[in-house]
């Protein structure tokens, strides 16, 4: 398998003047459902397709209950789950409240097991795709 990029010209925006640089940006092929993980899982296991469904749909929600406890989630050496905020700073600790918080943010850190398989990827122009 592979990992499909564009080329994506971007320039630096401390540095209009400038010519862009050229780089490789990854480029989804196709968007998998739910669905289709469920019916993916039930050819691996013991499971039925829609077994296999009602329990992604249950890790699903599992892991927003646990995050909105303000619970890490590890899912074994798959990776971790865990919340970040964007907010603003104030001058003073007494001044912190809540309703600095501008944006909640999901945040994935693949485990070992999903980095060793990531180290192996293969990557190929999109535009090979077409052939």
């Amino acid at each position: 398998m592979a990992l499909f990029y564009n080329k994506v010209q971007r320039k630096n925006p401390a540095k209009q003047d400038e010519p862009g640089k050229w780089y490789p940006v990854l480029r989804s092929v196709t968007q998998v459902t739910e669905k289709e993980v469920g019916r993916r899982i039930a050819d691996e296991t013991t499971l039925n397709p829609k077994e296999a469904e009602m329990a992604i749909s249950q890790l699903l929600k599992v892991l927003k209950a646990e995050l909105l406890a303000g619970n890490t989630v590890k899912l074994g050496d798959w990776g971790t789950f865990y919340l970040t905020v964007n907010s603003e700073g104030v001058q003073k600790e007494e001044d912190v409240t809540a309703m600095q918080i501008k944006q909640v943010n999901i945040n994935f850190l693949a485990g070992n097991e999903l980095r060793e398989a990531l180290d192996k990827a293969e990557f190929k122009p999109a535009s090979s795709l077409s052939d």
